[in-house]
């Protein structure tokens, strides 16, 4: 993993021929950017959004197909209530205000995880917003709720074993596609390039078969202050990696000149 972003900014120097078409995110630091400040940790939380709109503005002008967001994981559901309820109110308050403009954008919002355990007000809203996106065809806007992989691992293999039960499956011949289908990103690819601001090294239980071959990236920047051009200068990085999938550097060389 790296920490140091290219020192380049400047969006003319992104092939747009080699973007990433889908980037992750763990948006980690909102609650020590505002204890630095000597803020409550709901405050690092609001300033966050601010850093959702400019990134997500940025990833659709750059022309990025999906950008998936780690919003809130099913253990966050362990934070004190007051928080939890404090970042339940602030996520669809925002994303009802942003609708509009995510329209005007052409981007298309979706939300993955178990959505059945957020409280009923905020899913009926969320809903909502996702049902007046949905005839966007732009960048696809992935919000990742109440999300783990353990969870939507387990999930996807008590479903296939139900098929089985039935007979609808033969276990011996279940395939990876298989086991993809069953996923809640089945019809998302799986992510080129995953972002971690806050600089802690792990990748907290998101999107853990997804990202068998996912380039990685950490930055001790907090979410907060994490800006338009540190996403550029992340996107320009990808694009000096060399992604191989198990196989040599000459064997890329090869491919990428015969193609």
């Amino acid at each position: 993993m790296s920490t140091n972003p290219v020192n380049m900014t400047n969006i003319s120097h992104i092939d747009t021929s080699r973007l990433p078409a889908h980037v992750a995110i763990i948006m980690d630091g909102n609650g020590r950017w505002a204890q630095a400040r000597g803020l409550e940790r709901p405050e690092g939380h609001v300033e966050g959004v601010k850093t959702v709109r400019r990134i997500t503005e940025e990833a659709s002008k750059i022309g990025i197909g999906y950008l998936t967001l780690y919003t809130f994981s099913t253990e966050n559901w362990n934070r004190p209530r007051e928080e939890v309820d404090a970042l339940m109110l602030l996520i669809v308050t925002a994303i009802e205000r942003e609708t509009p403009d995510l329209i005007k954008n052409n981007v298309r919002l979706t939300a993955i995880g178990d959505l059945s355990r957020m409280p009923e007000f905020a899913r009926t809203r969320l809903e909502k917003c996702i049902s007046d996106t949905s005839h966007c065809t732009g960048l696809t806007l992935v919000l990742a709720l109440s999300y783990s992989s353990r969870w939507e691992i387990l999930e996807a293999v008590r479903n296939l074993a139900a098929k089985a039960a039935k007979g609808e499956i033969n276990p011996a011949e279940i395939s990876e596609s298989d086991f993809a289908a069953e996923l809640t990103t089945r019809d998302i690819p799986d992510p080129d390039l995953l972002i971690r601001t806050g600089g802690d090294m792990r990748v907290s239980n998101f999107l853990l078969y997804q990202i068998a071959y996912t380039e990685l990236m950490v930055t001790p920047t907090y979410w907060p202050d994490y800006s338009a051009e540190d996403f550029r200068n992340h996107m320009i990085q990808y694009q000096t990696r060399q992604r191989r999938f198990g196989l040599t550097g000459e064997q890329v060389s090869g491919s990428e000149s015969n193609s």
